[in-house]
């Protein structure tokens, strides 16, 4: 499907792994000349009920049906957000691209799965949904990420390097004429974690960490971590299993206070992002991500890493990544490539994601 309005008017829907809530931006995205453009109209992002945070907490270790059943009903629930937004805002939309949650990532087991069925969102917002963004390039032998990339690559060019701090830090660039991107570590989803232990939610302005010291011993655990060892520039990525498996029974292993926990977590998020990037000419470095509001955390990574750090404007830092599934969406249905092998290791490029199209008619 081509849509002939050369502005494309969409809504992003976004849900990350640290369970901030639902992301909602309404994006415009123009072509002109061969270059896009584009403006972050208007976002917000709304808390999730504790119903429905437990749900998507919980739901990887309950039943098909269940898991069904919430993919469904999750569905008509960013639908309904998604279409009171529009209203509320009195907007015209020409689609709505969703990322959904992801609760499966398993791309060695060739398969990934992000709740929230694009059928229940069109049939509340009736309106076409482009989602299940990653499952394609999984098929292909990819790791379905990470997929901001391509945004990156063809709506923040003027940056040598993109990094984003959310649930997990990922990276991307230009190497050898093609663009490389792979997670770097997990961020928010371990330090809310943390906090959680004490009954916070997050550890605000990094605050907690900023108070404690770092375990030399903790720290050198988690920096000799397999996924470590991997070749930087080859694709990777990381998801909730991981960390379950191997960074929760460290932190636990080691019976420090949170502040100690936070601040050698911090340090260790500055490590391996420094790792990744500081052999690479010096450019640019573009942040984005709740992260960036974690004051601690990046005075640790101005200590190590050695390129311009550059943090934009409030509404690029919470909304890029809707932002860019939302880009994502207009890619797929103008049928262009929007998930690039080189960054996934698929075996072809490819433009990913399903389209439902509701064509409701209404009868008197």
């Amino acid at each position: 499907m081509k849509i002939s309005n050369p502005t494309y008017k969409v809504i992003g829907l976004m849900s990350g792994t640290s369970l901030d809530g639902l992301d909602i931006a309404y994006c415009e995205f123009s072509l002109i000349n061969k270059k896009w453009s584009f403006q972050i109209v208007q976002a917000e992002t709304l808390p999730y009920p504790e119903e429905w945070k437990q749900h998507l907490i919980s739901l990887e270790n309950t039943n098909a049906a269940t898991y069904e059943y919430l993919n469904m009903k999750y569905g008509f629930y960013i639908g309904y957000k998604a279409s009171d937004f529009i209203i509320k805002n009195k907007l015209t939309v020409d689609f709505v691209s969703s990322h959904g949650h992801t609760i499966f990532h398993q791309p060695e087991n060739k398969f990934t799965s992000q709740l929230g069925s694009g059928a229940a969102i069109a049939s509340k917002c009736k309106l076409p949904v482009v989602c299940d963004f990653r499952s394609l390039d999984v098929a292909l032998g990819g790791q379905g990420a990470p997929l901001v990339p391509i945004g990156d690559q063809l709506l923040f060019s003027e940056y040598a390097y993109c990094l984003n701090l959310g649930g997990f830090a990922n990276v991307s660039y230009e190497y050898e004429n093609k663009r490389i991107a792979y997670d770097i570590c997990p961020v928010n989803i371990v330090m809310n974690a943390i906090c959680e232990l004490t009954g916070k939610l997050y550890d605000n302005n990094g605050e907690s960490a900023q108070s404690g010291m770092i375990s030399q011993y903790l720290l050198a655990e988690l920096n000799e971590l397999d996924f470590y060892r991997i070749a930087i520039n080859m694709p990777k990525s990381l998801g909730k299993e991981w960390v379950l498996k191997n960074i929760h029974p460290l932190i636990e292993k080691y019976e420090l206070s949170e502040s100690d926990l936070l601040c050698t977590f911090c340090e260790h998020i500055a490590t391996q992002i420094a790792k990744a990037i500081n052999h690479r000419p010096i450019g640019k470095l573009f942040i984005t991500g709740g992260g960036v509001y974690n004051g601690f955390l990046i005075s640790c990574i101005k200590k190590q890493v050695v390129h311009e750090i550059c943090i934009p404007d409030k509404k690029t830092i919470e909304f890029k990544e809707a932002l860019i599934f939302a880009f994502l969406g207009v890619l797929r249905m103008r049928n262009e490539i929007n998930c690039l092998k080189s960054v996934t290791g698929a075996s072809a490029e490819s433009s990913c994601g399903a389209i439902y199209n509701p064509n409701i008619i209404e009868y008197e």
